[in-house]
């Protein structure tokens, strides 16, 4: 199987999380362009300036600075891109339409992932330009399925409405499991044995979730025995569709301000 040579210019937080589980496979041989490290945590070449790459091309060169310095550093990498290559960008709120008057003519695909990746189990959003092949995309899929699941959408809109979804969602599960332990602690547990209640908790009825065909309404109502204490639980999170009115507007406004940052 031939080596896909890569270029990471960029490897802050996401970027780094990203390439602990990219570099789990020999398929991927990866090039980290970063003036602000001094070495790697993990295996690879490091360089800090693009002097240092000069003539070199790549399969596929990765965007993983903020987006608000795109146009100053991205320029300088426009020839490390192999004619037949792919721009990947995991930065929010940068269109391709920027991407192709900054970079060229070339094949890009802009990928939204999120916290988990760093463990492997991210839910990644990824939307290609028209002249993305499905080779292409394979390649990509292979790359980022390394980080967990990767989710291929049409349009930028439908990535905005998936970064709403799954690239700002850990933020919202952490606070909903945060409020959920102090509810723990409140009732009397000590916060070790809070967070080892509720963690535990979500974690098993999620995967119980994913396994299952039954809907979410069914499972929940097969915890839910008339009269019970699940029931007077649920009547207080269900009153007045507070909980599911509030999920909506918090998904609306994370919505609202991803198009903002087109």
């Amino acid at each position: 199987m031939a080596i896909t040579k890569c270029l990471l210019v960029g490897c802050g937080k996401m970027g780094g999380a990203l390439l602990n589980q990219w570099q789990r496979s020999d398929r991927f041989e990866f090039t980290v362009l970063d003036p602000m490290l001094d070495a790697l945590p993990m295996a690879g070449r490091l360089v800090r300036e693009a002097a240092a790459i000069e003539g070199e091309t790549f399969d596929v060169v990765i965007v993983a600075v903020k987006p608000q310095i795109i146009d100053k550093v991205m320029p300088a990498y426009q020839a490390s891109l192999a004619t037949d290559g792919v721009l990947v960008s995991i930065a929010a709120g940068y269109s391709i339409d920027r991407l192709k008057r900054l970079m060229g003519d070339t094949k890009i695909v802009r990928v939204m992932p999120n916290l988990p990746a760093s463990i492997g189990q991210g839910v990644s959003g990824a939307v290609a330009s028209g002249d993305v092949g499905d080779a292409e995309k394979a390649l990509i899929g292979q790359l980022m399925d390394l980080a967990g699941t990767v989710v291929w959408v049409d349009t930028e809109d439908a990535l905005d409405r998936l970064t709403a979804i799954s690239g700002s969602g850990p933020g919202f599960v952490f606070e909903i499991a945060r409020s959920y332990l102090a509810a723990a602690i409140d009732i009397g547990f000590a916060e070790y044995q809070a967070r080892e209640l509720v963690l535990e908790t979500m974690l098993g009825a999620t995967a119980m979730a994913i396994q299952s065909d039954e809907s979410l309404e069914a499972l929940r109502n097969s915890v839910t025995s008339k009269n019970g204490a699940t029931q007077a639980g649920l009547e207080v999170l269900r009153g007045d569709s507070t909980l599911e009115n509030l999920l909506r507007d918090t998904i609306q406004a994370t919505y609202n301000r991803t198009t903002e940052l087109r």
